[in-house]
C-alpha cells in the first residue's frame, strides 16, 4: 500500500522549498532593480569595468588602461575580463596624447548616443605579438573590441606615430568608430616579420586610409573609408564608401553596392542626463554609409530598468527568473559557469555581453535557447564548450520541429521577416581555454535569423585539443529559411563547419580553415568521399546565395589527407555562389576541388595562391 500520507507531505516540502527559493529569487531581483533606479550604476556593472570620465586627469585614465593592457596583451587564454567605458566628453589633448594598447578580453567603447560624443586624442592600438625575434605576428589577436568613439590620431613617435593600430585576426570587432587624423592600419608594419594578420571586421565607421597590409581576408559593411591596399585572398566590402571596385580574383576584392539586411549590435550608452540606457538599432535594408552621420542612427532606447544586470556570481535560476518576468539581460565581465541554459522566452529580448562576458555550460545543456520568437538580439558574448559534451551551444528554436515540413507539407518556422533576430559579435570555442565538447556550436531553428560577425573556432592550440579531446562536428548548422551571415568564419570542426539546410539562406564573407589534425584518411571521410566540405547546401535547399568565401588547408600530422571539394552545393537553378576560392597553407594532403568538381588543386604545387571560382554555377 502507498504510504500517501508520505507523499503528501513529501510533495507539500518540495512545493515549500521551491516558494523558498522562488522569494529569495525575487528578493535577488528587487536589490538589482533598486539599484539600478539610481543615476550612476557603474558599480552594479562589476569591478572590472571601469568607467571614465572626461573630468579625470589624462595620467589617471593613462595609469589604469596600462596597468590593464599589460596583464592582458598576452593573456590569450586567462579568465580576466575588462569593459573600459569613456563617457561623453574629449580624453587627451595633443601636449598630453591619451595612447593605449587593447590586449585579450577588453572592450573600448564610448557611452555617448554618437561616435562624435567620445573623442580620444591619441591611439588605441593592436600590435603584433613577437614570439621570436623573426616572429612577429597578429594571427592569434582575438577576443577584444572598439567601437562607438572618435580617436583623433596623434602622439607616440617614430613608426607607431605613422597611423592608427589594429592588427587584429578574429573576433576583434571595430563598430562605429571614426577615425580622424592619420591613416588606420590593420597590419602592424613597426615589428619584425613576416606581420602576418588573419582576417577581421569592420562596421558602421568612418576612417581615412586604410592600409590591410598582409590581412588574408577582411570584412567591412556600411562604413565610409578613404581606400584600402592590397587584396590577399579575400577582401569583401558591402555598403561601403570609397570601396575598391568589384575585381574578383584580381584582385581578390568583392564589392557589393548595399548591404541586403542587417542589423547592428545593441550598445550602452548615457543619456544627456547621465543615465544609462541601451540603444537597439534598427533593421536596415539595402543600406550603404554609416548609419550614424548628420542624424540620429535609426532605432530605440531602453532604460537600463528593463534589464536585469548580472555577474558570474549570479545563479542561473535567478537570470531564467528575470528573463521569465519579462527583463532583458546584460551580462557583466567575467566567466559564467552554467548549471542549466539561458533561457530566452519572449520577444524583443536582449542579452548584452560586455566585456566578452563568456559562457560554460557545465551539464551539457546549451548555454542559450530561445523560443521561436520576434527580435531577439544576443550580442557579446564568448560562448566555451564545457566539461559535458553538449548538443549545441546555442540553440535558436526547437531542434524537436526538424524535419516535420518534410513529413506533413508546411513550414515549421513561424515568419520573423519584419523583426528577424539577431546574433552580433558571438564566438564559440571547443577547446582552447578550456577542455570541452559540443557536438554543434550555433543550431538555428528559426526563420529569419540575421548573424552579424560570427567566429566559431575548435581550438588549435591552448588546452584540451587534440582529435578525440575537443570532439565536434559543426560550427553553424541553419534549419531555418531566409538565413543571413554577414562576416562568418567558422574552423577546423570535425565535420561539416557550414550545413545549412534552409531555403533562401545568403553568406556575404565566409573565412574557414579546415581541421589541422585528422589522424587518417578513414578517420576524416564523409561516406564515399574524402574528407568532409567545409560549407555545405544541403539538398533539402534550393535556393542559396554567397558572396566572398576562402577556404583553407594545413593538415598538419605528416599524413597524405585529402579533401574532394571544399564546398558543396545542390546543382539547382536557385543557386548562386560568387568569388570562392581555396588556398593551400602549409603542410600535407590537398583540397582537389574549389566546388563540386569545379576550380584547381591546392596543395604544395602553388602554396598560398588563390585557387578561384568565380561564379558557381
Amino acid at each position: 500500500m502507498k504510504n500517501t500520507t508520505s507523499e503528501s507531505s513529501t510533495a507539500k516540502l518540495a512545493f515549500a522549498r521551491l516558494v523558498g527559493t522562488l522569494l529569495l529569487m525575487v528578493g535577488a531581483l528587487s536589490g538589482s532593480a533598486v539599484a539600478q533606479n539610481a543615476t550612476e550604476v557603474a558599480s552594479d556593472f562589476g569591478p572590472n569595468v571601469y568607467i571614465f570620465d572626461p573630468s579625470m586627469s589624462t595620467s589617471q585614465i593613462q595609469a589604469t588602461v596600462d596597468s590593464i593592457a599589460n596583464q592582458q596583451v598576452s593573456n590569450q587564454f586567462g579568465t580576466q575580463r575588462y569593459a573600459l567605458l569613456f563617457k561623453p566628453g574629449v580624453y587627451g589633448s595633443a601636449a598630453t596624447p591619451l595612447d593605449f594598447q587593447v590586449g585579450y578580453y577588453t572592450e573600448v567603447a564610448g557611452l555617448g548616443a554618437s561616435p562624435a560624443d567620445v573623442t580620444i586624442n591619441g591611439h588605441v592600438d593592436v600590435y603584433n605579438q613577437c614570439f621570436a625575434a623573426n616572429n612577429c605576428i597578429a594571427l592569434d589577436n582575438f577576443w577584444r573590441s572598439l567601437s562607438n568613439l572618435t580617436i583623433n590620431v596623434m602622439g607616440l613617435s617614430g613608426c607607431r606615430s605613422s597611423a592608427d593600430f589594429w592588427a587584429v585576426s578574429q573576433a576583434a570587432p571595430m563598430r562605429r568608430v571614426n577615425i580622424t587624423g592619420a591613416n588606420v592600419t590593420l597590419q602592424d608594419y613597426c615589428t619584425a616579420g613576416p606581420q602576418y594578420a588573419s582576417g577581421g571586421f569592420i562596421a558602421d565607421s568612418q576612417t581615412g586610409f586604410v592600409i590591410n597590409g598582409s590581412q588574408q581576408q577582411f570584412y567591412v559593411r556600411n562604413s565610409s573609408i578613404g581606400g584600402w591596399s592590397n587584396a590577399v585572398w579575400d577582401q569583401v566590402f558591402t555598403g561601403v564608401v570609397g570601396a575598391p571596385a568589384q575585381s574578383y580574383p584580381n584582385p581578390a576584392y568583392t564589392t557589393l553596392p548595399s548591404t541586403p539586411i542587417s542589423r547592428d549590435k545593441p550598445f550602452l550608452y548615457t543619456d544627456s542626463n547621465g543615465n544609462y540606457k541601451v540603444f537597439v538599432p534598427a533593421l536596415q535594408k539595402n543600406s550603404s554609409g554609416v548609419s550614424w552621420s548628420g542624424a540620429n542612427t535609426p532605432g530605440q532606447s531602453r532604460s537600463i530598468n528593463n534589464f536585469f544586470v548580472a555577474t558570474p556570481s549570479t545563479n542561473v535560476e535567478v537570470i531564467n527568473l528575470a528573463l521569465l518576468l519579462g527583463k532583458s539581460l546584460i551580462l557583466t565581465p567575467g566567466v559564467y559557469q552554467l548549471k542549466d541554459s539561458i533561457r530566452v522566452l519572449y520577444p524583443n529580448t536582449i542579452v548584452l555581453g560586455i566585456g566578452f562576458a563568456t559562457l560554460v555550460p557545465q551539464t551539457g545543456r546549451p548555454a542559450i535557447t530561445v523560443t521561436d520568437v520576434d527580435g531577439v538580439r544576443i550580442a557579446g558574448l564568448i560562448v566555451d564548450a564545457g566539461p559535458i559534451n553538449s548538443d549545441a551551444l546555442v540553440q535558436l528554436g526547437s531542434s524537436r520541429l526538424r524535419g516535420l515540413d518534410n513529413w506533413f507539407g508546411f513550414n515549421r518556422f513561424r515568419d520573423h521577416s519584419s523583426n528577424p533576430s539577431s546574433l552580433s559579435d558571438v564566438f564559440f570555442r571547443i577547446g582552447g581555454a578550456t577542455a570541452g565538447s559540443a557536438t554543434t556550436s550555433l543550431e538555428i531553428n528559426s526563420n529569419d535569423v540575421l548573424l552579424d560577425d560570427i567566429w566559431a573556432w575548435r581550438a588549435d592550440h591552448g588546452t584540451g585539443v587534440g582529435w578525440i579531446v575537443n570532439t565536434a562536428d559543426h560550427g553553424l548548422v541553419v534549419n531555418g529559411d531566409n538565413v543571413t551571415a554577414l562576416g562568418l568564419a567558422v574552423e577546423h570542426y570535425q565535420k561539416e563547419q557550414v550545413l545549412w539546410n534552409g531555403n533562401g539562406g545568403e553568406t556575404i564573407f565566409y573565412q574557414s580553415e579546415l581541421p589541422y589534425d585528422p589522424p587518417s584518411q578513414s578517420a576524416w571521410t564523409d561516406g564515399s568521399a574524402n574528407g568532409y566540405p567545409s560549407y555545405v547546401v544541403s539538398n533539402s535547399a534550393n535556393t542559396h546565395q554567397a558572396y566572398g568565401l576562402g577556404i583553407y588547408s594545413f593538415f598538419n600530422q605528416g599524413i597524405n589527407i585529402i579533401e574532394d571539394n571544399a564546398m558543396t552545393v545542390p546543382d539547382t537553378s536557385g543557386i548562386a555562389i560568387h568569388d570562392v576560392g581555396t588556398v593551400f597553407l602549409n603542410g600535407s594532403g590537398q583540397i582537389t576541388h574549389v566546388i563540386n568538381g569545379q576550380g584547381t588543386t591546392a596543395n604544395s604545387s602553388n602554396g598560398g595562391s588563390l585557387n578561384p571560382v568565380v561564379l558557381y554555377p
